[in-house]
């Protein structure tokens, strides 16, 4: 494995207009905007240091930019996933030798399970996994299976209110949980919970030891983490959050 952490990405689809949403109004999406917010994106994550993988586009599916949702990373394991909305599923096809390629042994979920990696948020050993519109509970027990043998605690957690896990909560580098309360089923499962004052503030991804990458449209988030002591990146997203996205789908760090 590369000494320098890898972010894989893929680039966004032509038919991303077309990329599904369920929980929010569809609004109209500037794709060739997207592909800029997408440049940028993967610029930030280069500029701090993280060799990008591209993987191979897959055109014909609007959500494949959202390249998270395909595999998720634990102790050099990639557990591959199987997207629970089947217009989804074609997404995973050519993660397999990308992830080999990157030192990774390999996974599955297999059917009946169904999993997204956005519904997966990992802080030290212990793993969160939501259980809602995309990931079933066969899907989260063909998970623990995989990554508790590795020394990982798996926690379940219902969600409702939100398409995945991690648009409602992430985690800082010292392991604190961040959400937008609003979104959270219950907050009694996470031990250290600390709420954000707007929505795109719960999302975060860690890029370095005191270093945050989250979207613009959350200035006093930014700010309330910068007074924590965070060198906090702000990346426009916009036309990505019209389609449910948010800074955790766009890649997978692989550290």
């Amino acid at each position: 494995m590369s000494s320098r952490p890898i972010a894989l990405v893929r680039r966004p689809s032509p038919l991303l207009e077309q990329g599904l949403v369920t929980h929010i109004e569809r609004a109209p999406v500037d794709v060739e905007l997207a592909l800029k917010q997408w440049s940028n994106y993967v610029e930030a994550l280069r500029l701090c240091k993280w060799s990008i993988i591209e993987v191979p586009a897959i055109d014909e599916c609007p959500d494949g930019v959202f390249i998270e949702d395909t595999v998720v990373i634990y102790k050099g394991v990639a557990i591959i996933t199987r997207p629970g909305n089947d217009l989804r599923k074609p997404e995973v096809t050519a993660i397999g030798p990308i992830v080999t390629g990157a030192g990774c042994t390999v996974e599955r979920i297999v059917a009946p399970g169904t999993m997204d990696g956005g519904d997966v948020l990992k802080v030290g050993d212990t793993i969160y996994v939501g259980l809602g519109g995309r990931t079933n509970a066969e899907g989260i027990a063909q998970f623990a299976a995989i990554v508790e043998p590795l020394g990982a605690t798996v926690i379940t957690v219902p969600i409702s209110k939100v398409l995945h896990l991690k648009s409602a909560v992430t985690a800082l580098p010292n392991g604190t949980i961040i959400g937008f309360e609003p979104l959270v089923d219950d907050l009694s499962i996470f031990p250290d919970f600390l709420a954000m004052p707007e929505e795109s503030g719960a999302h975060v991804i860690i890029v370095g030891e005191k270093r945050l990458i989250m979207a613009s449209d959350a200035p006093e988030s930014a700010e309330m983490l910068r007074d924590m002591g965070y060198l906090v990146i702000e990346a426009n997203i916009g036309e990505f959050i019209k389609l449910e996205g948010c800074v955790t789908c766009l890649s997978v760090r692989i550290r």
